[in-house]
């Protein structure tokens, strides 16, 4: 089902209910769940920015600026051989 045809069901069924007072103020409050849940991931991103912050990640690296883990470093001696206290 395309997003399109998802958006299309969802006012359907809200037309469905939209005479019933109870219901609507369930699906209002599950909405506000839903919509809260949304801003409280800090790792949702769009598409865009996605490719927009690997494009910078890989900029950050053609002018010298990463770091990179030697063959057989664990975690906790890169962080330490890069200044992270641990």
């Amino acid at each position: 089902m395309t997003a399109m045809e998802v958006n299309t069901q969802i006012w359907r069924d809200i037309a469905e209910i939209a005479d019933n007072e109870s219901l609507m103020k369930q699906l209002a409050k599950y909405l506000k769940k839903l919509t809260a849940k949304k801003k409280s991931d800090p790792t949702l991103m769009t598409k865009e920015e996605f490719f927009a912050k690997i494009e910078r990640a890989e900029q950050q690296i053609t002018r010298g600026e990463g770091m990179e883990m030697l063959p057989h470093e664990d975690l906790t001696a890169f962080l330490k051989r890069n200044g992270y206290g641990i």
